[in-house]
């Protein structure tokens, strides 16, 4: 294992889902270290640490990229949380996921508008709001 791309995968991962991240990760340990590992070094260690683009704007394509699946509800969800935690407002999150239905349909962007709401309802009930 490269701890250095074990590493940056973790900082980033940190930055964008806080210790949710660091959950996920734990919960392959006992089915699948080798995934959970990767999970780490591959997104989060190599593409997300790449120059040319901030976390905002990955998150932004990451919360399209969900979107437009149609069928990734709970990394939908985490990634919306981690817009949120590296600077993207809810209205940037809602029209990102808006701008999908121009792509992907109307179905994936209400799916999206819906999984939305549901993050920034559970956010509200902690205190965190935008950014938080």
């Amino acid at each position: 294992m490269d701890d250095t791309r074990y590493e940056r995968g973790l900082r980033n991962l940190g930055k964008i889902d806080g210790e949710a991240g660091k959950r996920v990760v734990e919960s392959l340990r006992g089915i699948a270290p080798d995934f959970a590992r990767l999970l780490v070094e591959f997104p989060f260690g190599d593409v997300y640490d790449r120059p040319g683009l901030d976390l905002k704007s990955r998150e932004i394509a990451t919360v399209a990229a969900l979107t437009a699946l149609g069928n990734a509800r709970p990394q939908l969800a985490v990634h919306i949380h981690g817009a949120l935690n590296v600077g993207c407002s809810r209205e940037e999150v809602v029209e990102t996921i808006m701008q999908m239905a121009v792509y992907a349909g109307f179905p994936a962007a209400l799916n999206g508008l819906s999984a939305a709401e549901d993050v920034f309802t559970e956010r509200e009930a902690e205190g965190r709001g935008e950014g938080a």
